[in-house]
């Protein structure tokens, strides 16, 4: 019924992904992008409603192009959801691609024209699985390299749309606490799924109704009675959202995401029927099939075994400029995937590092906001990432003094220091850890090191003050010889 982004049929059985067997080839037009990723035809159409074309493109790792809504007439396709619907296409090569556009489209030869302007969506890609860097430094060199570093920006895509739309006010409500950082995408996504399964009910629930038992549970559970007054306000949203994002690319600007949120699930994979992975994929996919714009997935190569994509989007009607772009890009981008393929030890060992600092980074977050689990679960991760570096370590020692764990506290302090031996930080949460474990000569032991480390600092100072008055018999290691260790260190 052309209802599912996954492209698994119970039916008459899923088309095999030729990129990638285990895994699902997306859908609802799998059948056509595993044709082309499979070397059957040199390219195939298919009808994108919701990322019908986009996310199997992605998947089976091959060019998938959504032209702008309405610009190639949907007569003698059974519609899905009308307002949404467009006919896409597949094709390994760009120059095919380009010419079957140019027939599809209709449109008489004109000059090339460059573009001015290509966006990175920052916080879109802090959604993907795929580290951004992965995705972002194969765009950025091509870029670079073809038009010069000066055309290259980035936008808060979340930011400018929450300024621009004001319907997608009314979708916030009932969104849990931290459900989702990227809630104008989230709301977006949810008036684009409205008005498909309005408009699906529309054109098919008298068939639907007449053969109740042979229709899947999984799109008959999905309907119900949303009302007029919902229906308008995704109306609205689409109008606006069309409006926005054509001002912001104007004719020269070109806007870059992730097509989807990383490699293709696994066939049968939980997170196939999670309506919380399928909501992030639409936040993703609504952008175009909302406002009409046109949309082409770029295949990147091969990340886990699996092919990734990124995706480039024009203002509505920019077809022509978008083909042409990637008509002139395309061998320059798979250069810069191959370079990356070739350097792979580094480029992990940079994406990991990468990875690891936008961990810490979240974990400082979660710290700030006194969710001290989280916190470290956060440090975690960095630390498994990049095992080298003395303040995650030190980080989550903090998150664990918060949460009354001293021993963890201490060893992880240990280890800062065994890292970077001036680490200030890490002696004073040590000597912390310790004072509360009851070992007050190694707490003075560690305040002693930090104040040789910074003479001036207080917070050291005033904790070997407060354990000699408590306890008066201590004796802390010297002053000298605490600077000779600190020096052998």
């Amino acid at each position: 019924m052309a209802y599912s982004i996954h492209g698994e049929n119970k039916h008459f059985g899923t088309p095999t992904n030729p990129a990638a067997p285990d895994q699902v080839p997306g859908g609802c037009s799998s059948g056509s992008a595993v044709a082309v990723a499979g070397g059957m035809v040199d390219f195939a159409l298919g009808i994108d409603t919701i990322g019908g074309v986009r996310i199997p493109g992605s998947y089976c790792g091959v060019l998938a192009f959504r032209p702008s809504h309405a610009v190639v007439p949907n007569s003698g396709v059974i519609p899905v959801a009308p307002s949404l619907d467009t006919i896409g296409w597949f094709a390994k090569d760009p120059s095919v691609l380009r010419r079957v556009g140019h027939l599809l489209l209709r449109l008489p030869y004109a000059d090339t024209r460059q573009p001015r302007h290509f966006y990175i969506a920052d916080d879109c890609f802090e959604m993907s699985k795929v580290p951004a860097r992965r995705l972002t430094q194969v765009v950025t060199k091509s870029v670079e390299k073809l038009f010069g570093r000066q055309v290259l920006g980035h936008v808060n895509l979340e930011n400018y749309l929450a300024s621009r739309i004001p319907s997608l006010r009314n979708y916030s409500n009932g969104q849990k606490n931290g459900d989702s950082k990227f809630s104008s995408l989230l709301a977006l996504s949810r008036a684009m799924q409205f008005l498909h399964k309005h408009e699906f009910k529309d054109q098919h629930m008298e068939w639907i109704n007449s053969v109740k038992l042979a229709v899947d549970a999984c799109i008959v559970g999905n309907f119900s009675d949303d009302g007029e007054l919902t229906i308008n306000r995704s109306q609205d949203a689409r109008k606006e959202v069309r409006v926005a994002l054509n001002a912001f690319l104007k004719d020269d600007g070109i806007l870059v995401i992730p097509t989807v949120l990383g490699c293709p699930p696994k066939l049968n994979a939980r997170e196939l029927s999670s309506s919380n992975y399928n909501v992030q994929t639409s936040c993703l996919t609504s952008l175009c099939s909302m406002s009409g714009c046109c949309q082409v997935t770029v295949p990147l190569g091969i990340h886990d075994k699996c092919p990734v994509s990124v995706s480039f989007i024009a203002k509505h009607g920019g077809d022509r400029f978008l083909l042409d772009t990637i008509q002139t890009m395309y061998a320059t981008i798979q250069e810069q995937v191959g370079i990356l393929a070739n350097s792979n030890v580094s480029s992990k060992q940079a994406m990991s590092e990468e990875a690891a600092e936008a961990a810490k980074e979240k974990g400082n977050s979660a710290f700030k906001e006194k969710l001290w689990q989280k916190a470290i679960n956060f440090y975690t991760e960095a630390i498994k990432l990049n095992s080298k570096v003395a303040t995650y370590y030190s980080n989550r020692a903090a998150a664990f003094l918060e949460l009354a764990s001293y021993r963890q506290a201490e060893a992880d302090c240990t280890s800062a220091i065994d890292i970077d031996p001036k680490s200030i930080k890490a002696y004073l949460r040590r000597g912390t850890a310790r004072e509360m474990l009851g070992y007050y000569k190694e707490a003075v032991d560690d305040f002693s090191h930090a104040l040789v480390l910074e003479p001036m600092n207080k917070t050291a100072s005033v904790a070997i003050n407060r354990l000699k008055k408590l306890f008066p018999n201590l004796s802390a290691t010297s002053p000298c010889c605490c600077a000779c260790q600190v020096h052998k260190l």
